[in-house]
């Protein structure tokens, strides 16, 4: 790849991160206590983390259709897409840890890596443990 398709590259990957992060930022899922609102069905639930995912699905369903029509992506040889359909116990033991932090927390990893520039201590915490996390499961499973 040559070095001006290369800094394209990452330039490209670098605004679709900061247009989501400012997504998350405008939509205020940087907040736990919409999602922790959302997962209240019992008490107050609030409905507007499902309509930020249904927002996302309208804009990524069809862009997803029309993209992957193409023979291969603006900056790289082919397409890296996922191979594997079974379901093992990696991938449902990993879904439920997520899912289990993210109900605690309120967080996911998007989300606070963007509410980490507020310098709240709850959220610094939060992705010290998810980096201490991600270098355990290099250590122990890989």
């Amino acid at each position: 790849m040559s070095i001006l398709r290369s800094t394209l590259a990452k330039c490209t990957v670098f605004l679709s991160g900061l247009l989501f992060g400012l997504g998350l930022i405008v939509s205020g899922m940087i907040n736990p206590a919409k999602v922790i609102g959302f997962l209240d069905v019992t008490d107050n639930w609030d409905p507007s983390l499902l309509l930020v995912m249904l927002g996302a699905l309208a804009v990524t369903t069809p862009a997803f259709r029309f993209i992957l029509k193409r023979e291969q992506p603006l900056f790289e040889s082919k397409f890296y897409l996922p191979s594997r359909t079974d379901i093992d116990g990696k991938l449902v033991g990993g879904a439920a840890l997520f899912g289990i932090g993210w109900g605690m927390a309120g967080f996911c990893p998007g989300p606070a890596l963007t509410a980490i520039t507020t310098l709240n201590s709850s959220v610094v915490i939060f992705v010290a443990a998810m980096i201490v996390g991600m270098l355990l499961h290099r250590v122990v499973v890989e």
